[in-house]
């Protein structure tokens, strides 16, 4: 339960991002530029903070087992 906002974060972020790059494409003129970088940008984003988090956990798991 405890990553369960991280479904909704995440497609939120994407909706943003793509619609922050439309909106960018269209005010510089660079055709599909923007609309694809900054998804893949936040999805890079995403996955790390995930990353650290999990391993934050695991490594607090580890401690209390001792």
């Amino acid at each position: 339960m405890k990553y369960a906002g991280l479904t909704t974060q995440l497609l939120v972020a994407i909706a943003l991002a793509v619609f922050g790059g439309l909106r960018l494409d269209s005010w510089l003129h660079t055709s599909p530029l923007f609309a694809c970088l900054l998804p893949l940008l936040i999805l890079i984003a995403l996955f790390y903070k995930l990353f650290k988090e999990t391993s934050a956990n695991h490594k607090d798991e580890k401690k209390i087992d001792l």
